[in-house]
C-alpha cells in the first residue's frame, strides 16, 4: 500500500531527529574522551609559603590568578603584606609555570615549596585571596622576619623531642590533632590558631629557659608561634623545619615517632608516611575527619561522625543527602562535582 505524503514526511523527520541525536551523543562522547585524554594521570600538589614584605600585594592577585587558570592549576593562594601562603595542584607543567610566575614576584625569588602526588585532583577551583595575614594568629605585632625559633631538620627531630627536658607542643587545631600527632606532644585543644597565644600563657612554664619544641603541618604556623614565644622572652624555642609533611616524606616509618595520619586542607583529607593519601574522609554533615569504614579515603563520606549521629537535625541530614546526590550524579556523568567547596572548621585559609 503506497505511503501518503504526511506519513512519508513524518518518517523522514524521525530519521533526521535520530541522526541529530546520535551525532550529539557522539560529540559528547568525543568531548569527554578528549577531556580525559588531557587530564594528567598524576597530579602534583605543591604546598608553599614565604614571609616577605610584599608592597602593593593587591596588584599581584589578578596576574597570578590568570596564570593559574591558563595552566589548569587549582587550589588556594593567600596574598598579604607579610607574604604568600597556599597549596595548589595540577600537571607537572602547570605547577612549574605557576611556581615560576610566583618566583618572578619581587621578594619571592627564593620561595621554597613541598610536593606530593595524587591520582585525583584534590581541589575543585582556583582561588587567589587578599588577606591581612597569611596565617591568622591575631597578633599583628609578631614579625617572623625579625625572630623565630631554631629550625630542626626532620632527621634530627626525633633526638630533640626524645629529650626529657623538652616540652613538645602541637600548634594545630583540635580536629587535626585528633587523627594524628607526635608521641608525647601536648595538645592545646584549640579550635582556631587565634586561641594559641592565650593557651601558651596559661599552660606553659613561666621559666623562660625551658626548652620548647613546636610543630605544625607545613611549618607556617610555627613561624608565628615560635616568633610569639621569642617575643615573650623564651630563649630555647625550636620548630620542625618543613613541618609534619616534610617529616613524613623523609623519615622512615620504622624510625618514626609520628602516630596516626596528618590532616591536609584538600580533598585527600589526610596523608601518611611517604605522603600517601590516608583512610580519612569528612563527616557528611559537620565535615570533621572520620575513618571511612570501607577503607577509602578522601572527599565526603556518606557516614556521620559520632556527634552528628546523635545531634544532627533533619535539615542538616537533608542538606548532606542533597549534596551526596549531586556528587553521585556528577560521578555517573564522569564530571567533577563543583558544589560547595570543602570548608575547614574554622575557616582560616590554607593553614600549614
Amino acid at each position: 500500500m503506497p505511503m501518503c505524503c504526511s506519513t512519508l514526511k513524518s518518517a523522514i523527520n524521525s530519521v533526521e531527529t535520530s541522526k541529530r541525536s546520535n551525532l550529539k551523543t557522539m560529540s559528547n562522547i568525543a568531548k569527554m574522551t578528549e577531556t580525559h585524554r588531557h587530564e594528567p594521570k598524576e597530579y602534583v600538589v605543591a604546598a608553599l609559603y614565604k614571609f616577605t614584605p610584599l608592597e602593593n600585594f593587591e596588584s599581584f592577585r589578578q596576574p597570578l590568578k590568570d596564570t593559574c587558570d591558563s595552566s589548569s592549576v587549582t587550589g588556594t593562594l593567600l596574598l598579604a603584606k607579610e607574604g604568600i601562603n597556599g597549596t595548589i595542584a595540577g600537571s607537572r607543567e602547570g605547577i612549574d609555570k605557576v611556581l615560576n610566575h610566583i618566583r618572578s614576584i619581587p621578594g619571592l625569588s627564593t620561595l621554597e615549596h613541598k610536593e606530593s602526588y595524587t591520582e585525583e585532583q584534590p581541589f575543585l577551583r582556583m582561588k587567589v585571596r587578599l588577606k591581612r595575614e597569611i596565617v591568622t594568629m591575631g597578633e599583628p605585632d609578631i614579625d617572623p622576619l625579625a625572630s623565630v625559633g631554631t629550625y630542626i631538620d626532620p632527621k634530627d627531630w626525633n633526638e630533640l623531642i626524645s629529650s626529657p627536658d623538652v616540652i613538645l607542643v602541637d600548634t594545630r587545631n583540635d580536629y587535626e590533632v585528633k587523627i594524628g600527632t607526635f608521641k608525647g606532644a601536648q595538645d592545646p585543644n584549640i579550635s582556631s590558631f587565634r586561641e594559641f597565644p592565650q593557651w601558651t600563657q596559661h599552660n606553659l612554664p613561666s621559666d623562660h629557659n625551658q626548652k620548647i619544641a613546636m610543630f605544625c603541618t607545613g611549618g607556617i604556623r610555627c613561624e608565628k608561634s615560635t616568633a610569639y614565644m621569642k617575643a615573650l622572652g623564651y630563649k630555647d624555642i625550636f620548630h620542625l623545619k618543613g613541618g609534619i609533611l616534610k617529616y613524613l616524606e623523609e623519615v622512615d616509618p620504622e624510625e618514626s615517632l609520628w602516630e596516626g595520619e596528618c590532616f591536609v586542607f584538600d580533598r585527600r583529607v589526610s596523608v601518611g608516611h611517604g605522603l600517601k593519601p590516608g583512610p580519612y574522609q569528612l563527616c557528611a554533615i559537620c565535615r570533621q575527619p572520620i575513618l571511612d569504614k570501607t577503607g577509602n579515603g578522601g572527599g565526603y563520606s556518606t557516614q556521620e561522625c559520632d556527634t552528628c549521629a546523635k545531634e544532627a537535625t533533619p535539615q542538616q541530614r537533608k542538606r548532606a543527602a542533597d549534596r551526596q546526590k549531586q556528587i553521585d550524579l556528577a560521578r555517573s556523568r564522569r564530571e567533577k562535582h563543583l558544589g560547595p567547596a570543602m570548608k575547614k572548621k574554622p575557616s582560616q585559609g590554607p593553614a600549614m
